[in-house]
């Protein structure tokens, strides 16, 4: 298999014969009836029965820390979302072709978290179907075809975003109207101003793009830039690079499908950090705790000039059960102080990160917001070398002592750390203590 097909900490179907029998029969069924598309995590891929909170669990009820799984953003199985989905399924299920208070009712209360210029909402049951339709609204409301992406992007799985997500590689090319740009890190440019330098790039994109004869319609950024390597610092970065956009005749489009309901803990939305607000927002993972749920939000006029000429209708997006889950993760965030918990445990987090940064020569870097950190591994500080290979032997380390993680950036090797809303300090504890313990052994 070829780097580009590859993902970061991703299973080797070559190693098969090493993994216990039981795990060899679920993977050799895998392969049967799904084929080759899908891939695993870790050398040794986890077997998931059950989840709970911030906890996974294996056949044999071994618990796992799940530090990784942004889905379920209120914790694995929450009583009230499970309740609320349970209730709405017996009660109706139907699309949005009937008139029903349960989409209303939801929409009313997500808009009211988004600036009051971003005020009418379309629903999806993916993220990569809200930020397809984004595009779509993009290009009907610009006149243009022209997008702008972050170097190693992912927007979702559609022909339209594949075409948009330089993360996929080689092996999935990006379309012809596609113009990407680095990423905006200060690790590595440290001497430079990171507003000045992204929109300096965004500007450029703008001129090629229009040197070819394509119109620009958009900017497409995830706020926290999560595939690049997360990076959210410092606040108001972005404000030049939208500003340009804008003068080129395109719209901003926040990809919040990472970033949104509260994971950077200072705001419950990413682009909120950087005193901008979005011609559309797109959002969707954490929306229904696990329940398939997306959508997006947009200024009215873009709406509207698309609802002149084409209806909008999605099965199953926007249904009642999707909203009554939808408005329980809203409920419990509030409820709860899961926004809040995210920025000071976050902090708390980070903290300790960067405490093991100086007694560990390999981490270079720690960066992020709230319940969404980087932790860049190196092999050289002076030269910032990628230690790709120590960063999956920490990975794998890890989930043999039970603890989930993943990698990210172009190199895989930026540990990825997203855990539930409701991650606590012991958490942490464990978390920081057993990291400690796998690269004091490397």
């Amino acid at each position: 298999m070829s780097k580009d097909q590859r993902m970061a900490n991703a299973f080797d179907p070559g190693t098969v014969a090493a993994l216990p029998a039981r795990e060899q029969a679920l993977i050799q069924r895998r392969q049967q009836v799904l084929g080759q598309a899908y891939r695993l995590f870790y050398e040794q891929p986890l077997h998931v029965v059950r989840g709970e909170g911030v906890w996974l669990y294996d056949p044999d009820g071994n618990a796992y820390l799940d530090v990784y799984n942004n889905v379920a953003s209120v914790g694995h199985s929450h009583p009230r979302v499970v309740d609320a989905i349970a209730r709405q399924a017996a009660t109706l299920n139907t699309h949005t072709r009937y008139l029903n208070d349960s989409i209303l009712d939801y929409a009313e209360r997500l808009l009211a978290t988004l600036p009051a210029a971003v005020s009418q909402a379309m629903f999806t049951c993916t993220g990569s179907e809200a930020n397809d339709l984004a595009l779509r609204l993009a290009t009907n409301y610009s006149g243009g075809q022209g997008v702008i992406v972050s170097s190693h992007a992912y927007h979702g799985v559609t022909s339209s975003v594949a075409a948009c997500s330089p993360a996929f590689g080689h092996n999935v090319p990006l379309g012809v109207h596609v113009r990407t740009v680095p990423a905006p890190d200060a690790y590595r440019h440290p001497d430079e101003d990171v507003g000045a330098r992204f929109t300096r790039h965004v500007e450029q994109a703008i001129a090629d793009l229009q040197r070819h004869g394509i119109r620009p319609a958009a900017l497409l950024v995830d706020t926290l830039f999560t595939s690049d390597g997360v990076f959210a610092e410092p606040a108001g970065f972005l404000a030049g690079a939208v500003e340009a956009i804008r003068a080129a005749g395109g719209l901003f489009i926040a990809d919040e499908v990472q970033a949104g309901f509260a994971r950077s803990g200072s705001q419950f939305w990413g682009f909120q950090r950087h005193g901008v607000t979005p011609d559309i927002v797109t959002m969707g993972k954490p929306m229904g705790n696990g329940h398939p749920l997306a959508g997006l939000a947009a200024r009215p006029e873009i709406i509207d000039a698309f609802g002149r000429q084409v209806r909008y209708f999605n099965t199953f997006g926007g249904n009642p059960v999707s909203c009554a889950a939808g408005m329980a993760v809203l409920d419990i965030i509030r409820d709860e102080g899961l926004q809040q918990n995210a920025h000071d445990t976050g902090a708390y987090l980070k903290a300790g990160f960067e405490r093991l940064a100086a007694r560990h020569e390999l981490i270079g870097d720690v960066r992020g917001a709230g319940f969404f950190l980087g932790v860049e591994l190196v092999s050289d500080r002076q030269r910032k070398t990628a230690a790709t290979a120590e960063t999956g032997r920490i990975v794998n380390a890890l989930r043999q002592r039970r603890i989930l993680l993943s990698a990210t950036g172009s190199a895989g090797n930026i540990l990825k750390v997203r855990p539930q809303l409701p991650f606590s300090r012991a958490n942490a504890d464990l978390l920081l203590g057993t990291l400690d313990e796998v690269l004091a052994g490397l």
